[in-house]
């Protein structure tokens, strides 16, 4: 295995994140801006790379399936670490914004591991994750909307679901959305090998 010799992404680059989203002065509610809060979506675009670059790696074998995982760990801890407060409005859309990570880092290694449902309609599987939230079966619910992840990471289009009821599980579901954007968008994450420029900054 070729050995990669930066990280797939950095706490650098993730801070130069937070840093824009404070000069953005991002407010729930501001409808004379229309690009209020795109600094959000690029910041999951952002992400999102990065762990299909970790999955590409593997799939061409320069990772193995345990150091892919790892990787895909060591993203996880740099979005979930603690930060300075951003805002209330802010603050509530990077939870929100973490949320749907979630469900990026665990679709990811399910994928890497091969560990889901193959054979269950992709829509049937989002009604019973919205059934088990329903049922305050969170972990449930979690646990299915992964698969569901990782079924679109191997090359299903996410089911059509029109607009969803504020939710966990809508907000995983975006998160699931935003890997098929990415996956439909600009290829050329499969050729990096991995590694970034000192310079390669937000």
């Amino acid at each position: 295995m070729k050995e990669i010799k930066e990280e797939f992404y950095s706490q650098k680059r993730w801070l130069n994140w937070m840093n824009k989203v404070k000069e953005s002065k991002f407010k729930l509610t501001d409808p004379e801006d229309k690009n209020n809060g795109a600094v959000f979506v690029y910041i999951m675009d952002d992400v999102v790379l990065a762990c299909l670059k970790v999955i590409a790696r593997n799939e061409r074998e320069i990772l193995t399936s345990d150091a892919a995982v790892a990787e895909i760990n060591k993203i996880k801890d740099i979005v979930f670490q603690e930060n300075d407060p951003l805002g209330d409005d802010a603050d509530l859309m990077l939870e929100s914004l973490r949320t749907s990570l979630a469900a990026v880092f665990v679709s990811c290694q399910r994928y890497i591991a091969g560990d889901f449902d193959h054979q269950t309609p992709l829509g049937e599987l989002v009604k019973n994750a919205f059934v088990a939230e329903q049922s305050k079966n969170l972990d449930e619910a979690f646990d299915i909307l992964s698969q569901v992840g990782a079924r679109v990471i191997s090359g299903e289009s996410p089911p059509e679901l029109g607009d969803l009821p504020y939710s966990m599980t809508a907000e995983l579901i975006d998160g699931i959305d935003a890997i098929s954007a990415a996956m439909l968008g600009d290829d050329s994450y499969k050729e990096d090998d991995g590694t970034m420029d000192e310079g390669d900054d937000v």
